[in-house]
């Protein structure tokens, strides 16, 4: 897949806190996404609200902001970040669920941000 040139900065949203049935597949996929995308040359940030995970090592994202996940953090890290793309997959149920709240709210249209991985 080509790289798009339109985006520039992603955000990443993490998993959270461990749960059952969702906790290290998530870590270690989005650490691995992260890299690549870095690789790629975008920038790259991420949300989480955990600490405890690979995800929040210093160089697996250009900035990472270990802050609640709820909407209104996300939507003012969108918005301050300036960020072009978001990548919410990787946060499992989680990240889903805030991909589908800012979408079906217009947040994301409204501010220009391109929802990826759908």
């Amino acid at each position: 897949m080509p790289r798009r040139q339109d985006i520039k900065k992603i955000m990443v949203i993490g998993s959270g806190p461990i749960i059952i049935g969702q906790a290290a597949e998530f870590d270690y996929a989005g650490t691995q996404a992260c890299r690549a995308l870095k690789a790629e040359g975008y920038e790259v940030v991420l949300i989480n609200s955990n600490p405890a995970t690979i995800m929040t090592d210093r160089d697996v994202a250009d900035k990472i902001y270990l802050e609640p996940l709820q909407t209104d953090i996300i939507e003012k890290l969108l918005v301050s970040e300036k960020i072009d793309g978001l990548l919410a997959t990787l946060g499992g149920q989680t990240g889903l669920n805030f991909a589908m709240e800012l979408s079906e709210s217009g947040f994301l249209d409204q501010h220009g941000i391109a929802l990826l991985g759908t």
